[in-house]
């Protein structure tokens, strides 16, 4: 036989086994269920999602659809990194619903009485978690990591592929890249106002794992413009780590809420994009949660909110020490009605964009409870402003960059010093100072001989660092030179937070009152320096804020 009839005769073959084999019905997936093998739950959502519980520890250690495994094989996915011990057990409730249940001991030295739900629904392919904390874990934060392989979804968000990375720039958590961009878990996450009701997470070829965040975020904390570690790309080549951060230490404004189911929530695993729609979690109503608070044992508050500045998005928050809510109200009716929240007593609080403007102590019943709000934020008519009081310093240089790479990264503009002329764009002042970095800030203005009398400066900052704080000094080098005293430093987290994405602390309006013969008619020099009793450890860790508005009043 010639070699092109051999070639002829195996294409024939070959094209008969393929007619053949797609002749065969395809495999059916396996029955809804849950079974003991090995030292673990093997859970069958009967949609084609597999997955396998620890019956030692509640680590989830497999995570297969149709057959392709995307957990990392060397490391379990679970709370912290991992509970170390844990009573596991699993119900099934007919052909419904299946409930693990993992519970920490007492004497747990991860996390002491720590009670976390994996939930299968019969034909979804989501794995659905709950929460329930009674004390903060050892490592200082509450998360849940699916450590994913990242051959398989290595299409998670840029911001934090630390991926290719020539080392660490800043602890052992920022890392820089050839060409001088950086990368880090912290960078591109969303607020929690923008993460509820929401996925992220990564996709691969025909495959896709996201993290569905729930309907609110009742039971972390920070408000509604705090934010964390969403995603990493673990720098090592091999994990693709997917997290819903309950709470941690990363530039907290307020204490954790314990004694608290945080969730529902759920890792959905797809066919590649995000889930179209919020997977329902209403269902897990009937089973059983420690914490869980139906919609019949709650309430939701609806009103005006008044007096922010057009243009600002109007958010209504609400928070107590077990919980925490918020809603945007409509910006042409300043109309709201908020989320089904638990009953209690709340300080309920209005924000213009992101500042404080006004707060009030309130009670929430079951039902409807009808309440207004007014901004109690009062703006003197000012010779110039720079900025918008809007508690975001995004509007100013490389404010955009902050939530998504470190300062020290090349794609931002130079910070400085810079000089700024008022009336030019605020995009050229810059979004944060630093001690290290870019002091002194020197703003340049002119006044009339009308206009040389007493006046007030008002400095707000949204975050700072290291104590930081402004030192005014009016026309210095001059018979006019004037400066200001110490202001004293703020009550801040102690924690990093410029470098690790967020402008969000605890917003603060410094006061100058700056003397008139401190001014000249004509062109006049302002210079903002950095005061702090505290070491610095870089440039970019040194004492330091982000701005929020500068404005000379009349």
């Amino acid at each position: 036989m010639s070699q092109n009839e051999t070639h002829y005769k195996l294409r024939i073959i070959g094209l008969f086994a393929l007619i053949t084999a797609m002749m065969l019905p395809l495999p059916a997936y396996a029955s809804f269920g849950v079974t003991s093998s090995g030292g673990f739950y093997i859970v069958d959502t009967g949609g084609g999602l597999v997955f396998r519980i620890n019956q030692s520890n509640g680590d989830m250690t497999s995570v297969q659809l149709n057959g392709i495994e995307l957990n990392d094989q060397s490391k379990a996915s679970g709370i912290a990194s991992g509970l170390g011990s844990a009573t596991v057990t699993a119900t099934q409730f007919g052909s419904s619903y299946i409930k693990i249940t993992a519970q920490t001991s007492s004497s747990n030295t991860v996390v002491s009485n720590l009670t976390h739900y994996y939930i299968a629904r019969n034909g979804f392919n989501n794995i659905y978690m709950a929460t329930y904390a009674t004390s903060e874990p050892a490592v200082g934060e509450l998360r849940y990591i699916f450590r994913a392989k990242f051959d398989e979804l290595p299409n998670g968000p840029p911001h934090s592929n630390n991926n290719g990375n020539t080392g660490a720039i800043e602890s052992k958590d920022v890392f820089g890249h050839s060409g001088g961009t950086t990368s880090s878990k912290y960078y591109g996450n969303s607020r929690a106002i923008e993460l509820t009701n929401s996925f992220q997470g990564a996709s691969g070829n025909g495959v896709g794992a996201w993290m569905y965040y729930g309907v609110n975020r009742e039971s972390s904390s920070g408000g509604p413009f705090f934010h964390d570690i969403e995603n990493q790309g673990d720098g090592a080549g091999s994990d693709q780590e997917i997290y819903n951060y309950m709470n941690s230490g990363h530039n907290q404004t307020e204490a954790y809420r314990m004694n608290v189911l945080n969730g529902p929530y759920a890792l959905c695993i797809t066919s590649g994009g995000p889930p179209g729609s919020a997977p329902d979690l209403s269902f897990i109503s009937t089973l059983g949660l420690t914490g869980y608070v139906s919609n019949s044992s709650r309430g939701f508050v609806f009103g005006k909110a008044s007096g922010v500045l057009s243009g600002s998005q109007i958010v209504v928050g609400f928070s107590n020490s077990s919980a925490q809510y918020w809603v945007v109200a409509d910006p042409s009716t300043q109309n709201f009605s908020g989320p089904m929240m638990k009953t209690g007593s709340y300080t309920m609080t209005l924000y213009q964009g992101e500042l404080p403007v006004a707060a009030k102590s309130i009670t929430v019943n079951t039902g409807g409870n009808s309440i207004n709000i007014n901004s109690a934020f009062t703006q003197p008519t000012s010779i110039w402003q720079i900025g918008t009081w809007d508690g975001k310093p995004t509007e100013f240089l490389n404010g955009q960059n902050i939530n998504i790479m470190h300062p020290s990264d090349v794609r931002n503009s130079s910070w400085g010093p810079v000089t700024f002329n008022v009336g030019s764009s605020a995009s050229s002042f810059p979004a944060v100072q630093f001690r290290g970095a870019n002091t002194p800030t020197t703003i340049r203005f002119n006044l009339t001989s009308s206009q040389v009398a007493n006046h007030t400066l008002r400095i707000g900052i949204t975050a700072a660092y290291n104590n930081g704080r402004p030192i005014i000094t009016m026309n210095p080098g001059t018979s006019h030179a004037w400066t200001s005293a110490d202001p004293g430093a703020t009550s801040q987290p102690k924690s990093r937070s410029i470098t690790i994405g967020t402008y969000r602390g605890n917003e603060h309006i410094f006061t100058y009152s700056i003397p008139a013969s401190a001014f000249v008619a004509g062109t006049n020099e302002m210079q903002i320096s950095v005061a702090s009793g505290s070491s610095d450890l870089s440039n970019w860790l040194s004492a330091s804020w982000a701005y929020d508005c500068i404005e000379l009043d009349n």
